[in-house]
């Protein structure tokens, strides 16, 4: 069932985003096409193919963690522009929606 130009604004409104009116009349034709490719994706019989988390087989190169001792604070906030205690002091940057 192919997306409709309401069904897109519907979209669009839960992602917060705010579509021009030329964008809301392109993207059901885009994102049709998108969908009518991951269809015929979907029709490949893949009952053979093992499943896979990556294309390549991967390892892990993290280091086991070891317990080291933590920084003095002191030292730490030795050139910290501000400070409140043993913490870095800094603008708030996210403001309350009402």
């Amino acid at each position: 069932m192919p997306l409709t130009k309401a069904e897109v604004e519907h979209v669009a409104r839960l992602a917060r985003l705010e579509l021009s009116e030329s964008e809301k009349e392109e993207f059901p034709g885009q994102l049709n096409g998108i969908l009518d490719f991951v269809e015929k994706l979907n029709k490949l019989d893949t009952a053979s193919i093992e499943p896979t988390a990556h294309a390549i087989p991967v390892t892990n190169v993290f280091r086991p963690d070891q317990e080291v001792p933590s920084f003095d604070p002191e030292l730490a906030l030795a050139n910290a522009p501000d400070r409140l205690d043993n913490f870095f002091k800094v603008p708030k940057i996210l403001e309350e929606e009402e």
